[in-house]
């Protein structure tokens, strides 16, 4: 990761250009735009790649352009490792994107596949978030691991084997108990913190003895270095910690006197307050984002439940940090991370679209196949369409025939029957026996309708 070139400082260019032209300045700040002519909210790092506007030197489109963004910002509850406050500019850009987001994840969804298919709460969609989250979660922080067998994992339910797996399960565990303490509405407190920190962290640490506090005076705090051993971000002193992190709880509550804070951009900024003051010795940015989903969900926004923000996080994990450096070099402005996390928002918000399409496709195909294949009744298809739904779903001749209400005799023959047609696989587990897909059901069953043309 490489560091962030911080701006010049701002007040030493309006003095510069007051002496050379008084009027010019006085022009830039009136016609001064906090975002390019493309609409991005650019960081002097990427501004002095570009060319300015209208004639403008580089030095006074950066001048016009902080003009505009302090004209705007509003002073933040959250303090910087300098004793500044952090601010934050609401832009267009940053409007249109949280308008966006309520429109799909807080309100009801038009498609009607989609709005069915999630309001069902049907077991391969619980896994969007609860699975895939607590994976990607996992992965994006070096769990030695692979999606498929974490997956398989905490779909069969078996114990984790290895310090990789506990952190995915870990993870999920996190995601359910934010999506517990959301809906009693009980305000976060310090406690809710540490609880969750524990349950992220619980048996993967070093010294179990760190799960679930904070870091203490005289520990050795958690800096970020560049590839060149520079630093690039330094906590804020262990003393600080307790209060900083009550201080977090009244504004995650909205306890406090900062005015009105549309609710995503609430919840990331406290994703962003733990990462900065990075409060543990291990598992801040899985406790972070576990906090960024309690506040979406207690904030109403019930599609935060199934999409992973971790899985686009993981896609480019230098622009994540980058979004943090740029805020502390250009006076601590969090308009920069505000920003990138809408866009990963919006992005898991398509994804989880694009996913939830296709499954929908995909279970229409199967299940239009099964009807093709001569000699399969209605249970026995059923349990193919539950089988694409959820890959990892295993299935039990006494489910099977308390769920159909039929004889045992019926469903035993009923699963045995699939997995002669080798669409179920068949294994003992301890002293009954479990199904399971065996593999593409689609080309299996096309294989089917073929050889019985």
């Amino acid at each position: 990761m490489s560091k962030v070139l911080p701006p010049p400082d701002w007040y030493d260019l309006v003095v510069k250009l007051a002496g050379e032209n008084l009027q010019r300045l006085s022009d830039l700040f009136a016609t001064g735009k906090p975002v390019d002519n493309k609409g991005r909210y650019l960081h002097w790092d990427e501004m002095r790649h570009r060319t300015p506007p209208d004639g403008l030197t580089l030095d006074e489109w950066w001048v016009g352009t902080k003009a505009s963004r302090n004209a705007l910002a509003r002073p933040l509850p959250l303090t910087g490792t300098d004793g500044h406050p952090f601010q934050f500019s609401n832009v267009d850009l940053v409007q249109e994107m949280v308008h966006r987001i309520d429109q799909q994840a807080g309100g009801r969804i038009e498609t009607s596949d989609v709005a069915t298919a999630l309001q069902s709460r049907d077991r391969y969609l619980v896994s969007s978030l609860r699975v895939e989250e607590a994976i990607t979660s996992s992965l994006l922080e070096g769990a030695a691991t692979t999606r498929r067998v974490a997956r398989e994992m905490l779909q069969t339910r078996r114990p984790p084997r290895g310090h990789g797996e506990l952190m995915v399960l870990n993870n999920y565990h996190a995601m359910v108990k934010a999506e517990q303490l959301a809906q009693t509405t009980a305000p976060l407190t310090p406690d809710n913190i540490l609880d969750l920190h524990k349950v992220v962290t619980e048996g993967t640490l070093e010294d179990e003895r760190d799960a679930g506090r904070l870091q203490v005076p005289g520990e050795e705090r958690v800096v970020i270095i560049d590839r060149d051993f520079r630093v690039l971000h330094r906590p804020p002193p262990a003393e600080e910690l307790p209060q900083r992190v009550e201080h977090l709880c009244a504004f995650a509550n909205g306890e406090l006197d900062e005015g009105f804070i549309h609710p995503v951009v609430r919840a990331i900024l406290i994703h962003f307050w733990i990462g900065h003051d990075h409060p543990f010795v291990d598992g801040n940015g899985r406790t972070a984002r576990a906090l960024f989903y309690w506040s979406m969900l207690r904030s109403g926004y019930w599609l935060a439940q199934y999409f992973s923000i971790s899985t686009i996080l993981r896609k480019a994990p230098g622009q994540y940090v980058e979004s943090y450096l740029k805020t502390e070099t250009d006076g601590n402005d969090a308009t920069y991370f505000v920003i990138y996390q809408l866009e990963v928002i919006g992005r898991a918000i398509n994804s989880l679209n694009e996913y939830i399409s296709k499954k929908t496709l995909e279970v229409a195909e199967v299940e239009q196949l099964a009807l093709s294949v001569p000699g399969l009744n209605r249970r026995q298809i059923a349990v193919i369409n539950a089988a694409q739904r959820d890959a990892y779903r295993s299935f039990t001749i006494d489910e099977h025939m308390t769920q159909e209400q039929v004889t045992y005799q019926s469903a035993r023959t009923d699963l045995l029957k699939l997995e002669e047609l080798g669409l179920l696989t068949k294994s003992r587990v301890g002293k009954r026996y479990e199904f399971r897909s065996s593999g593409d059901l689609s080309a299996l069953l096309r294989s089917l309708v073929k050889s019985h043309a």
